[in-house]
């Protein structure tokens, strides 16, 4: 689900992108959040919590919290709320608290 038209909002001409995520390519707006993009895809759950594994959606969406963490391009804790999407990324569903490099 995505918002085409708004009464007071302007998206103006939006470049189409591909990503895959978890080995699935999906499309989406150049430098649109990668959330904004697997919300319209229909991708509700984005995560799992760390003790019990039930799944998670997005919660805060502005950045301040931590259940949007995903692996983008290889980097681990990304918060896909916040991460502009581009052409040809790497989007995967991160399992636990992630790798620190």
């Amino acid at each position: 689900m995505r918002i085409e038209n708004h009464p007071v909002l302007d998206f103006g001409e939006r470049k189409a992108v591909k990503f895959t995520f978890d080995g699935k390519e999906l499309g989406g707006y150049e430098n649109e959040p990668i959330a904004a993009a697997l919300h319209a895809a229909g991708m509700r759950d984005i995560s799992h919590s760390l003790v019990k594994h039930r799944p998670r959606g997005l919660y805060c969406a502005i950045g301040n919290c931590s259940s949007c963490m995903m692996v983008v391009n290889g980097e681990s804790n990304v918060r896909i709320c916040l991460e502009p999407l581009k052409e040809g990324m790497t989007v995967e569903t991160q399992k636990g608290r992630g790798e620190i490099l």
